[in-house]
């Protein structure tokens, strides 16, 4: 099998779920836009709040900014990004900080010389002795009036330590408008992702969920030795940050120099950086150091190349240290701005090989990342398939879907009845509803109930059987939902025509459950639906889509907890609510009671149950049988390869 034949049949699923994400795209892009201009205008708004934390820098672009495009070069705006962000990462913490790590940046947008550079950074959230900054990138053409974004990224800074070994204790974050809110509370998601990010590569290689493409000796591929880039910096004090260690920024810049000519080499062309992959700093540097830098093209794809960067320090004395290490994505654009095809390589062997391989895991969980996490939810498709190298990212998109919902501060009240609200939310097209009263159990305890989705049939009548697939880990699962039909639909399709009534629905989801990271932070039980080939649709149900939906659970006052249940009501859902907004009925009111009598009714918690619960929240092992755990992780298998 040929290299490019190969990743072809990789991706070719991914492929195919990203057409269908861009045809859906082109549909609603209008909507998107208008969309996209309401939100800056509540952004507007909302900056009358001052943020203690944000920082601001404009940079006008000087030919010595420049490449020889006479473009704003990817390392200068590098060192601006990383210096607004420690900054405002110092601002907070009032001690000096230093960058810890860079999530992806994907640079959506060049910046031509004369144009200006606007960069707005603020902590998002602090943990205990690091913070998240949120940092903004937008370009302004002072002759015509026009402002474009050129990216978005998140830093991790963390403190110093003071003279006498301390660790720096930061003080929370306390958001004030609905965006800091939002990601305030999306840090904690993304905490959560890094932590894990290694880790994902290393379960796709080994578990065998990416096929080994060939990379045989082809007569028009490049050797990848041809590619590799070696090149010595000596750290100097206009290097140096205000701490007398090596500039991050300048270490990142350096990295991009060495990784341009490294895909020059391949291309025999001016490569554009499209995208920087997550990385982390591993040490320090100081003044004095010598710091060695490496790059080789890790694998060339038709229209796009990574290339690996590895930067070392060292001193006249003693061993190297790995400083930091990063992947970088570059194209090729023609004359008319379209995409190059790109010539072949071919690693060699060992460590080559293992780069090659690990480049190809990179893209597939690039893709993952693009459709998943960064579209916005009408870009992609309700159902996305579930397996496990994608289950981090579901995760964190079902989650922060929630929170933002939740965040929204547009809500109306549309009816009450005994302290039971219902609440909707008009977002063009869609229509959201909440349901939320406070009830005289500890939030912990309803979290730990309303958690048990198989326990909801027992008080919601609108689940007739909820049964556990899989327990994926310990916060997230795979349950199958049965709930009566409200129309009529055929297989998978509830809005296509078919005779006859009583035909019931089902849902496969994904339930994340979350616990607060910090005071403040609801208990969460988020769902959405996924897809699953061992539960494909059948004749004897419709299968319904639920977009977004879940729990909040917020601890009060005298011990009790306020409960918010939230649904993006798609078309499936829908008609179960209508008559109560329209207040034709109190359908809602009579669920919600029912919930608040199953709380209440085990409010008080049993030692066995209380160990049953500690033990769900570290067992991976789920309750479904050997043999059908089996059939699922087979089938997951074979649909990858």
């Amino acid at each position: 099998m040929s290299q490019t034949t190969a990743v072809n049949s990789l991706l070719g699923p991914l492929h195919t779920q990203a057409a269908g994400a861009l045809k859906m795209s082109s549909i609603v892009s209008a909507d998107l836009e208008k969309q996209e201009q309401e939100e800056d205008e509540e952004e507007e708004e909302e900056e009358e709040s001052v943020n203690l934390t944000e920082v601001k820098m404009s940079q006008i672009v000087m030919p010595c900014h420049s490449n020889h495009r006479q473009e704003l070069s990817v390392g200068q705006l590098l060192k601006w990004i990383d210096s607004t962000a420690c900054l405002s990462a110092e601002r907070h913490a009032a001690c000096p900080c230093v960058t810890a790590s860079m999530d992806d940046i994907h640079f959506e947008h060049t910046i031509s010389v004369g144009q200006v550079v606007n960069i707005k950074a603020k902590v998002n959230r602090a943990f205990n002795t690091s913070m998240e900054v949120g940092i903004q990138v937008s370009c302004e053409d002072l002759f015509s009036d026009r402002h474009w974004r050129v990216c978005h990224a998140y830093a991790t800074f963390v403190t110093q330590r003071t003279n006498t070994g301390e660790k720096v204790i930061l003080k929370p974050i306390v958001p004030h408008t609905q965006k800091e809110q939002v990601e305030h509370s999306l840090a904690a998601e993304r905490r959560r992702v890094r932590m894990v990010h290694d880790d994902i590569i290393k379960d796709l290689l080994s578990n065998g969920s990416i096929q080994q493409a060939d990379s045989s000796a082809v007569d028009d591929a490049m050797a990848a030795e041809r590619t590799r880039v070696e090149s010595v910096e000596l750290v100097l004090p206009p290097h140096a940050n205000h701490q007398v260690n090596t500039f991050g920024g300048q270490i990142m810049a350096w990295m991009v120099n060495v990784a341009t000519i490294a895909a020059s080499r391949l291309c025999q062309a001016h490569p554009t950086l499209r995208t920087i992959d997550m990385f982390t700093f591993r040490g320090p540097s100081q003044i004095g150091d010598r710091l060695l830098l490496r790059a080789i093209v890790n694998n060339a794809f038709k229209n796009s190349i990574e290339v690996g960067v590895r930067a070392e320090a060292y001193q006249e004395e003693g061993p190297n240290r790995h400083i930091n290490s990063a992947f970088m994505i570059f194209e090729v654009l023609d004359n008319r701005g379209k995409l190059c095809t790109l010539p072949r390589i071919r690693p060699e062997p060992l460590e080559g090989e293992r780069r090659f391989q690990e480049a190809i895991a990179r893209k597939k969980i690039r893709l993952d990342r693009k459709y998943i996490i960064s579209c916005k939810q009408a870009e992609v498709p309700l159902s996305v398939p579930w397996n496990p190298t994608n289950q981090v990212y579901l995760s964190y998109n079902n989650v922060s879907a929630l929170k933002m919902l939740a965040a929204r501060n547009n809500w109306c009240l549309s009816s009450e009845k005994d302290k039971v609200q219902l609440y909707t939310l008009e977002q063009k097209s869609m229509l959201s509803f909440r349901v939320e009263a406070e009830v005289d159990v500890p939030a912990h305890r309803a979290f730990c109930l309303l958690a048990e989705l198989s326990d909801r049939p027992s008080w919601d009548t609108h689940y007739q059987k909820c049964k556990l697939i899989h327990r994926v880990d310990a916060d997230d699962f795979l349950y199958r939902v049965v709930t009566p039909s409200v129309r009529h639909g055929g297989v998978g399709s509830p809005t296509s025509a078919k005779e006859g009534q009583g035909i019931l629905q089902d849902f496969i989801l994904l339930a994340s459950k979350r616990r607060p990271c910090g005071s403040g932070d609801p208990y969460v039980i988020a769902l959405r639906s996924v897809s699953l080939p061992t539960h494909p649709p059948t004749e004897e149900y419709n299968r319904g889509e639920v977009l977004c939906a879940g729990f909040t659970i917020l601890e009060t006052k005298n011990n009790m907890s306020l409960i918010s249940y939230y649904n993006q009501a798609s078309p499936e859902v829908l008609p179960y609510i209508s008559n109560d907004i329209a207040g034709l009925s109190s359908s809602f009111y009579h669920t919600f009671c029912s919930c608040r009598q199953y709380l209440t009714r085990n409010r008080l918690q049993s030692a066995s149950e209380e160990q049953t619960c500690r033990h769900q929240a570290t067992d991976t092992d789920g309750p479904t049988s050997a043999n059908e755990a089996d059939r699922l992780s087979v089938a997951l298998c074979s649909t990858q390869l």
